[in-house]
């Protein structure tokens, strides 16, 4: 089976249970210019394959040698470094700052079934956070109400932030996927696709017009010709979706952002002029919309960079978006 670099939790149980062996490493903290931030892993099987990263490179040999150990004696462990006291692990990051990695061996000490219910919420889009207590070894999966850590573990997922609370917990937020569904295979679409790729997401690109939404010009994308409202429906908007209209046609534009209105999609952005919004705002005003609702829409699309090209101006909508997803 083959997987994408991000599908480090996904990758761990299969080698685990293809027989090979998995220490899954993630980053519990970090100070100074440490590379990688909270919740980001590696996992390492017992011939010292790895897939991820904890820093960038500067400290995975060494992470690696350790996690052979953790293998052979099925324990978790805490690992330093970046500072030379006697505590420590004494490697040093070669960009600076320093970084607590914890080392956990599939099956001794991450149960197999707790770790599989993380790859099933990961696989229908379930938000859930793996709890660790750094002293006890407690475990636990929060996905709601009901749970001591449920307020933590909220704040957390709003802000898309693993980390350690005041109490030992190391909360690791299992987030769903970012998805961007661009109404309008016009030109902008095409950079857009790539950016947004690049920045993690998976993309769906959304055209009922043939001449527009073609595999020639959009290789390797995935285009949907239903309307663009059934379209959304059928992806299931929510809150780590974002939503931007390129086309400039109100028949199409139009049903996507109302669709987008009446969902937790976390980000709506309308290509057009000031003019062409103030036409938009007041067919959905008609269309009983209020103004609060309406003050989502990020129109014109995009942050104020002077963009000309189509795409400078993706690159300004995906600015926008992550400005949005990061900052609220």
């Amino acid at each position: 089976m083959e997987f994408r670099h991000d599908q480090i939790p996904e990758i761990a149980l299969d080698w685990h249970r293809g027989g090979r062996g998995a220490v899954l490493a993630t980053v519990v903290e970090t100070w100074g210019s440490a590379p990688r931030q909270p919740g980001a892993q590696l996992v390492i099987d017992g011939q010292g394959a790895i897939m991820g990263s904890v820093s960038g490179g500067c400290v995975e040999g060494a992470v690696i040698a350790e996690a052979e150990e953790a293998l052979r004696d099925g324990k978790p462990r805490l690992l330093t470094f970046g500072v030379s006291d006697d505590t420590a692990f004494a490697v040093g990051l070669a960009c600076g700052g320093t970084i607590r990695i914890l080392l956990e061996p599939v099956g001794a000490a991450l149960p197999e079934a707790m770790l599989a219910e993380i790859v099933a919420a990961r696989a229908t889009r379930r938000a859930l956070a793996y709890a660790v207590h750094l002293e006890s070894w407690e475990r636990r999966l929060v996905d709601g109400p009901g749970d001591a850590l449920s307020a933590a573990v909220a704040t957390r997922m709003r802000a898309d932030r693993s980390g350690p609370e005041e109490d030992g917990w190391f909360i690791a937020i299992h987030n769903p996927g970012l998805r961007l569904a661009i109404v309008g295979a016009v030109h902008i679409a095409q950079p857009l696709a790539q950016m947004a790729r690049l920045c993690g997401y998976d993309v769906s690109i959304i055209d009922p017009r043939e001449t527009f939404g073609s595999a020639a010009r959009f290789p390797g994308e995935v285009i949907r010709d239903d309307w663009p409202d059934e379209a959304l429906a059928a992806l299931g908007l929510d809150a780590r979706t974002a939503v931007v209209t390129l086309t400039h046609d109100a028949k199409l534009d139009d049903p996507a952002i109302r669709a987008t209105l009446g969902s937790p999609a976390f980000y709506l952005g309308c290509l057009g002029s000031t003019r062409t919004h103030a036409k938009r705002v007041e067919r959905l005003l008609a269309a009983g919309f209020d103004a609060g609702q309406i003050a989502r829409i990020h129109a014109p699309v995009g942050l104020a960079i002077g963009a000309k090209s189509p795409a400078e101006i993706a690159v300004s909508v995906m600015a926008e978006i992550t400005q949005v997803l990061r900052q609220g």
